[in-house]
């Protein structure tokens, strides 16, 4: 893992600001939804991707009744219920 060098204190609130260099370099605009992991004693931010719900892919995921699917999964899907 990379060190930035960059150290933030936690507010009594328990936030930290994201300084804008790194979201820029990560896409990260105001009100997007960030993902918290734990890694052993790390905490993982990560910018939140929709993913399909049945083969996990992030690119091209439509919503089909509420639900995050990508466009293979669905022509998969229109094919199986074509047959």
């Amino acid at each position: 893992m990379k060190s930035t060098g960059i150290v933030r204190k936690i507010d009594e609130l328990g936030r930290i600001v994201l300084p804008i260099e790194l979201r820029r370099t990560f896409g990260i605009d105001v009100k997007d939804a960030i993902e918290i992991y734990v890694d052993h004693d790390m905490i993982v931010l990560k910018k939140f991707q929709r993913s399909c719900i049945f083969c996990g892919n992030g690119d091209d995921v439509e919503d089909f009744k509420g639900k995050p699917i990508c466009k293979d999964c669905l022509a998969l899907l229109v094919k199986k219920l074509g047959d």
